[in-house]
């Protein structure tokens, strides 16, 4: 128990506050890091680096400094603390605690009487002049800050503002069509920047800044590549990122200059020269969730946006009576088109906070419904989890949430769970549960495509879990156990259709699970400057939106993510549910459990992997929360899971928004990386530097001496191959064809300067059937055991190749064979028909691993080769390559010099001709492989 300070000077309240912070900064440290000591911790420490808090953990501390200090802090003021005297500051100057709620009138705000919306209007440009000639002092955006107080913008101040930032692109050469990106946070700049892109003809592209330093590695890497592909020619960023951002310019060779908002102001000059925008032209490039390798930039049209805007309008019953409250960021197309724009359109005033405000301090959003009398607000599931997990009762005193029509619930699963109880709790504070209104959409529609009726409340469809895995029926559940609850997320908007099909393209009836696709004015023409995902998005004139639903007369009810859905013994398993469940287990850090597929090459299904973030660092801990995890993964999936992967904070990768990067935890599970720590930021800063170094300085030289090599490769290539293809194809007797092949590989690898040692030669059968194994690591694997070995063999191939008539003709005058690889009858009949070949002919030669890929390391083996050897009683030979991949990886057409190594390995005798006997005998050939390549094992199971 901590008694009052006592009055005394300044200085000693100073020094009895400094020690009760230090008090309990330690005792959350000790609770985040039960295993690290924290007896020296002093005023200087680095609250990251040194005390190990992140943002959730430095959440928890502001918390309980408010608490026992009966203060409030500035919450950006906070964040960016660096050290425990950077808080004591805040704290000795820290406003007194309030939580006395009052229903300040907003100041000059009328909302009765409003003109109608711009119904002329075609585009966004025309949308905001009309609002500023109409009513231009009428209240825009009340935005709050820093401050408790907010500011209020006006029509005419967001169009002066955007006119100013207009002027300065075009002063900096910005020319309409060209793309401009926005890296600031919710602010009235942004708002400015957006229009003023917008004014000038540009198109803004919208980005986020990181939400930690220890992020920004991944940040700007991702960020790179979704620049080079919108071909941003400027950048609007805060002067504290102009630093980090730079380091952007070396990788983006389109990116000419980062600015911030008042450089844009200081070289506005003269009249604005605005081009002529048409309702057809791109308004903004809005990048999906999780854009990554390959960028997904959906092109949206100012008559989309105004399409949408229109059709959700109508669908809310939005008027300019309204009041929207919004914390969603602006990057995002939940906050910046249903919030903004929305309210925008409407002339429905906007109260505004930053994400952080709200994320720090959830009751901030709850306030500003109160005091603003809020009717419009929206949130992801997370924002509401937020609001029940993180406010105690004594902050709601006095709290009136009577004004909120409706509480728009959607852009990730929406929990049945999490709206029950958020109802029940806030409906003593006046929330009326028909207020709350599922709704789901994708940036590929603008943002809405569906939306409840007024007044309704939700709808929650009780179904049979295992029925619908099984059979994709979404029968009604009449027992109260083993049953799927599932919110109906509305009907779709009018002037758009939706339908749900098979994945042959038939439609389904209501209650059966399937491909939910869409059409409608809003929807996106594709993706920008990304033709093949463009072309995979349209089905007959449907988009395909990628989710798996079923319907109920007219409502939509959304059960899976396509690439979330994880395939399992003919049954579907869908990962929202089990993530929910696992996150609620003590030592668990809630929302960040990723439930994903990942292949088993052995099998040709999908392992089911749970990775799980916790904090636990006790080895007798782990095993006892690992154990726990799996059995209850068990219980909730019905079956076990082939791996539950315990991680530390930070691991489980999510979007912008929030939501599970699943795609991506599985690509991180795959590389082996799911257990390790985030780099320190300095030295994320110092590896972003030096690889963008390269690009300013080496990369012209690396560049043009790898081009001239690879151009030397390819076209040496393309002149020896078509003449040995044709003597292949025409010469007589195989004999002479193998022969011509391994001289024409010797010579090609001889002038394309790679050096070759083979190894163990005396190990490979002089004559006779046997079967031959090797490693697989690059496309020129082939050529370099024909140029190897001096015994003829023959190749076992996909059938695949047997559809291209030039590798076809060449394969089969080599007498090589073709195995079924995904058709499992003709498979076993092709395993049959080998071990019958293996008896009689030349060495059959398997690359058992099926393929090969760019990370080193050995795959996983099928049993293929195994089986015929066993079944037929012929020896193995194991072959080591070496060097391949690193002359070709996968993935590029940039060869580089190298050294190869080839190892033939003592033969091995199969044990019997029964399935465990082929199985030793592939475990005992993989071995022998794994202990020569000098790889990693990257077996899976």
């Amino acid at each position: 128990m901590i008694e009052p300070e006592q009055p005394g000077t300044e200085q000693e309240n100073a020094v009895v506050t400094a020690k009760e912070l230090l008090s309990l900064i330690r005792n959350l440290a000790c609770e985040l890091h039960p295993n690290r000591q924290y007896r020296d911790i002093n005023l200087d420490n680095s609250i990251d680096r040194d005390l190990g808090f992140d943002s959730l953990g430095r959440v928890e501390l502001l918390v309980r400094i408010e608490k026992r200090f009966e203060c409030s802090l500035l919450e950006k003021a906070f964040i960016e603390a660096e050290t425990p005297r950077d808080l004591l500051g805040l704290i000795l100057t820290a406003a007194p605690a309030t939580t006395i709620l009052e229903l300040s009138p907003l100041p000059g705000l009328d909302t009765h009487g409003a003109d109608p919306e711009p119904i002329r209007a075609t585009t966004l440009n025309e949308m905001l002049e009309w609002h500023a000639e109409v009513h231009g002092d009428r209240p825009h955006v009340i935005l709050y800050g820093d401050e408790e107080e907010p500011e209020t913008l006006t029509y005419m101040d967001l169009l002066t503002g955007a006119k100013t930032i207009a002027a300065g692109l075009q002063g900096r050469g910005v020319a309409p069509g060209q793309t401009v990106s926005i890296m600031l946070p919710t602010s009235r700049e942004y708002l400015y920047s957006f229009f003023g892109i917008l004014l000038c003809g540009a198109v803004p592209v919208p980005i986020y800044p990181p939400a930690r330093l220890s992020q920004v590695e991944d940040h700007l890497r991702r960020h790179a590549r979704i620049l080079d592909n919108a071909q941003s020619v400027l950048m609007i960023t805060v002067a504290e990122a102009k630093t980090l951002a730079r380091l952007l310019q070396s990788q983006v060779g389109t990116l000419k200059e980062i600015v911030t908002p008042d450089d844009l102001g200081k070289t506005a000059v003269g009249v604005l020269a605005a081009p002529r925008v048409t309702p057809d032209d791109i308004a903004f490039l809005q990048y999906t969730s999780g854009s990554t390798g390959n960028p997904k930039g959906v092109t949206l049209t100012h008559a989309n946006l105004m399409a949408n805007i229109r059709a959700m309008g109508q669908a809310t019953g939005a008027c300019a009576d309204d009041v929207f409250v919004s914390w969603l960021p602006l990057y995002h197309d939940m906050g910046l088109i249903g919030a903004w724009l929305g309210s925008l359109y409407f002339a429905a005033p906007l109260v505004l906070m930053s994400p952080l405000r709200f994320l720090v301090r959830p009751v901030r959003w709850l306030q500003a419904i109160h005091r603003h009398r809020g009717t419009l607000a929206a949130s992801p599931n997370f924002g509401f989890e937020l609001c029940l997990n993180k406010i105690d009762d004594t902050q709601l005193q006095g709290l009136d949430l009577s004004s909120w029509r409706m509480a728009f619930n959607g852009a990730e699963p929406v929990s049945a769970n999490t709206i029950q109880r958020f109802n029940k709790r806030f409906a003593r504070y006046g929330f009326r549960p028909e207020a709350m209104s599922p709704v789901y959409g994708l940036a590929e529609s603008s943002v809405g495509l569906a939306f409840p009726p007024l007044d309704r409340g939700p709808l929650i469809d009780r179904i049979e879990k295992d029925t619908l895995a099984s059979t994709g029926s979404a029968v009604p559940a009449v027992e109260q156990e083993d049953a799927s609850e599932i919110v109906a997320c509305g009907q779709v908007l009018q002037g758009h259709r939706i339908r749900i099909v098979d994945h042959k393209g038939n439609e389904l009836p209501d209650r059966r699970e399937g491909h939910l696709q869409f059409r409608g004015p809003s929807t996106t023409q594709g993706y920008f400057r990304n033709p093949v995902q463009t072309e995979q998005l349209f089905k007959d004139g449907w988009l395909d939106s990628g989710d798996l639903a079923y319907t109920v007369e007219d409502d939509i009810y959304i059960t899976s993510r396509v690439k979330d859905l994880i395939i399992r013994g003919g049954r579907n398993i869908y990962p929202y549910e089990v993530e929910e469940e696992i996150g609620n287990t003590p030592r668990v850090r809630k929302g960040c459990v990723a439930v994903f597929g990942s292949e088993d090459r052995r099998t040709g299904t999908e392992r089911i992997i749970v990775l799980v973030e916790t904090r636990e660092t006790r080895e007798s801990q782990l095993a006892q929360l690992k154990e726990r995890l799996f059995t209850r993964a068990t219980d909730l999936l019905g079956m076990p899971p082939d791996e539950v992967v315990l991680a530390p904070p930070h691991t489980v990768l999510k979007t912008s928004s929030g939501k599970i990067r699943r795609s991506a935890c599985r690509e991180l599970y795959d590389n082996g990386l799911a257990t390790g720590g985030r780099r320190a930021v300095w030295q994320q800063f110092g590896r972003l530097a030096w690889s963008g170094l390269p690009a300013m300085v080496k990369r012209g030289w690396q560049s043009t001496t790898r081009t001239l090599y690879a151009a030397y490769v390819w076209g040496l290539l393309f002149t020896l191959a078509p003449p040995v293809w044709l003597l292949t194809a025409l010469l007589p007797g195989i004999r002479r064809r193998w022969k011509l092949n391994r001289q024409a590989a010797s010579l090609y690898r001889r002038m394309i300067g790679i050096s070759l040692e083979v190894e163990g030669l005396e190990n490979l059968p002089e004559d006779g059937p046997c079967v031959l194994v090797a490693n697989h690591a690059s496309y020129i694997d082939g050529m370099v055991i024909v140029s190897a070995l001096p015994r003829r063999f023959r190749f076992v191939a996909k059938a695949e190749l047997l559809e291209q008539f030039v590798p076809r003709i060449f394969l089969q005058r080599i007498g090589s064979e073709f195995v079924e690889r995904f058709d499992r009858q003709a498979s076993a009949d092709d395993a049959k028909r080998l071990s019958g070949l293996a008896e009689t002919s030349d060495p059959l030669l398997f690359f058992p691993e099926g393929t090969f890929q760019r990370p080193r390391g050995l795959l996983s083996f099928r049993l293929g080769a195994f089986v015929a050897a066993a079944q037929s009683g012929l020896t193995v030979v194991p072959i080591t390559l070496k060097g391949s991949r690193e002359i070709l990886p996968a993935n590029t057409w940039f060869p580089r010099h190298g050294h190869l190594k080839v190892t033939v390995n003592p033969p091995i005798m199969p044990g019997g001709s029964d399935w465990q006997a082929a199985v030793k005998l592939r475990d005992e050939a993989r071995q022998a492989i794994l202990a020569t390549c000098g790889e990693g094992d990257m077996q899976q199971g």
